[in-house]
């Protein structure tokens, strides 16, 4: 699937109208909702074949944060076969009582993974358990980055963020 016919299914598919309170507190009245693109088998498919040509040099783990990024993380996986830990929000209260799951992360060069970017809160909090772990990081990669100040204060955290799309390239996409 191209670039051009890929913003259009994700715009389609997942973006949706009324009054949302986003994670970051704010309010919109424009949400995507990225399990609608997620539980799409083949847009799914076509998203992480599209990320991978985004995924860094050297890349050792492929880090999906809860909950969201975990089936992109799986998927990119499969594509690009570099193996995936997923990453909680907390850690687990009981059994390992950890906060990453799958391969291990220490000293490694890992790539995180978000579905939508607005304000980076997860991404800098996610970061900061990672980096407790001595997970080696500098980049980010999304698939909607919403232009809601996300992209610099992930940068004030030392991570670039690299978006499959920003919101205006899917609106551009959707002739908006």
């Amino acid at each position: 699937m191209d670039r051009a016919t890929l913003a259009q299914q994700i715009y389609t598919i997942a973006n949706i109208r009324g009054e949302f309170k986003l994670r970051s507190g704010a309010t919109s009245d424009q949400y995507f909702d990225k399990y609608r693109f997620e539980a799409q088998p083949t847009l799914l498919k076509a998203i992480a074949e599209h990320m991978a040509a985004l995924v860094p040099a050297g890349t050792e783990v492929i880090a999906g944060l809860e909950m969201g990024g975990i089936p992109l993380a799986t998927m990119l996986s499969q594509i690009t076969q570099i193996p995936t830990a997923f990453i909680r929000k907390e850690a687990k209260s009981y059994g390992t009582c950890q906060f990453a799951e799958g391969t291990d992360i220490r000293g490694k060069k890992v790539l995180m993974i978000e579905d939508v970017v607005t304000s980076g809160g997860q991404v800098i909090l996610s970061a900061t358990d990672l980096r407790s772990l001595d997970a080696k990081l500098g980049c980010v990669l999304c698939v909607i980055d919403r232009e809601q100040g996300g992209r610099e204060k992930i940068a004030n955290a030392d991570l670039e963020l690299k978006a499959l799309f920003t919101r205006t390239e899917l609106e551009t996409a959707a002739g908006i």
